[in-house]
Order: C-alpha cells, then structure tokens, then sequence
C-alpha cells in the first residue's frame, strides 16, 4: 500500500506496527505499580478532586473513541515496515483554524481548482476541511460533531445521487444519440432510395413524353396520308359519278 497522500484532516504522527511477536508481548496487561505512599482516607477534597480527574479523562476518552470510528486509521506499508496513524485528538486552537484556512487557500492555488463550476479537485479540499472541522468539534462537544457528521453524511448522499442521476442521463443521452444516429442513418438510405425512385421515375415521365411526341406525330402523318387517300379516293368517285351521270343521260335521250 502507497503512502497515503497529505490530507487537511490532522493526524498523529505515524508510529510502526509492531510485528507478530512484539504485538503478543504489547497485548499483555501492564499491571499498575503500587504507590506505597499512604493515601489520605478522611479527606472530603481529594475525593472531588479524584471524580472531575476520571470524568475529564472518560470524556477525552469517550471523544478519542467517536474520532476512531468517524475517521478509520490509516495503515500503509513502507518497505518490510507497516506503519500506523490515526486522527489527531489533540484541541484545537484559533490559530489551527486560522491555519486550515490558510492551508486551504494554498492547496485550492496549488492544485489549479476551479473557482466555479463542477471541480473534483475543490471539492475533495472542501471535503477533508470540512472533516477536520468536524474532528475540531468532536473535541469540544460530541454531541455536536456527530450532527455535523450527520450533515456531512447527508450531503455526500445528496451528491452521490446527483452524480448517479447525472451519469444516468449522460447514458440515456448517448444512447438517444445512438439511437437518433442510426434513425438518421435509416432516414438518409431510405432518401437516397427515393431520390433514385424519384430519379428512374423522372426517366420513365421523359420516356413516355418522347413517345407521346413521337405518337402524336405518326397520328398526324397517318391522318394526313388518311385524309389524302379518302380526298382522292371521293375525287376518283365524283369523276365516276359524272361519268355515270353523263352515261344516263345519254341512254335517256337516245331512248326518245
């Protein structure tokens, strides 16, 4: 595992794991020396005393175990040696605030944040701010950090699922894009087949005007040649029905 990268969340200074055998011995109960100085036992002030001491010190203890669970330790190997570090319980001050400000500021430039719009980069800053807030009033006050925790829970979930809506529309835009593409793909051949329809129908239209030209052309030809032939064909009959005329009229007069 990689050292773990520099966080505005402030930790203890990192400690090595010890190895199998120095766990067993470090697991055995240390047994409290004795005093042998005689403890006071009519004294009503040291009995106080003695309650706000171990009070302070299940508080601080109580406090220290809220921040393990908030915060997990972190263990990372380096070499044959694992080392161990977890979140500082050390009270926080004016000036460590004024300093994670500062510290903050600096990252932001450093790390080339963006001041507006969506930017990972300012957001996990604000993140680990916002942890070490926590962690600074878990120390004052439990009750406290662990609404702000809550908070901070709520408005990761909030993101979470801003970020999940967003990547299901990116999916459902591209797929409409693909979709949409492969429509116009269909729309574009079936175009190009009715432009040639349209092309081979244009063709036909031309051929049938040319034959209707040419038709219309034999019609009047063969009309005229009709009209010439019946034209001769009522002169030659004229002719002989004169011809008959005169015919008759000469069996008529010879007749008398």
């Amino acid at each position: 595992m990689n050292v773990p990268e520099e966080t505005l969340l402030k930790y203890d200074c990192p400690v090595v794991v010890p190895r199998t055998a120095d766990k067993k011995t470090a697991k055995r109960p240390k047994t409290p020396l004795k005093s042998k100085t005689p403890q006071p036992t009519g004294s009503s002030v040291a009995r106080p005393c003695k309650s706000i001491t171990a009070t302070l010190e299940d508080v601080k203890q109580k406090n220290e175990d809220i921040l393990t669970l908030m915060f997990a330790p972190r263990r990372w190997m380096e070499g044959n040696q694992e080392w161990f570090q977890k979140v500082s319980s050390a009270p926080s001050t004016r000036v460590d605030v004024v300093n994670l400000e500062e510290e903050l500021d600096r990252k932001l430039v450093q790390l080339h944040s963006m001041e507006t719009g969506i930017c990972p980069v300012r957001r996990h800053l604000y993140t680990q701010c916002f942890d070490e807030l926590i962690r600074q009033v878990v120390l004052i006050g439990a009750e406290r950090g662990l609404l702000l925790l809550r908070v901070r829970d709520e408005i990761q979930m909030t993101i979470a699922a801003y970020q999940k809506f967003y990547e299901s529309s990116m999916v459902f835009g591209m797929r409409k894009a693909l979709h949409d593409e492969q429509d116009k793909a269909a729309l574009e051949e079936k175009i190009c087949d009715l432009e040639n329809l349209k092309e081979e129908l244009v063709a036909r239209l031309k051929q049938q005007k040319g034959k209707r030209v040419e038709e219309a052309k034999t019609a009047v030809e063969k009309k005229r040649v009709q009209e010439s032939v019946h034209t001769e064909q009522i002169q030659l009959l004229r002719k002989t029905n004169q011809q008959l005329k005169v015919q008759l009229e000469g069996a008529l007069t010879a007749k008398k």
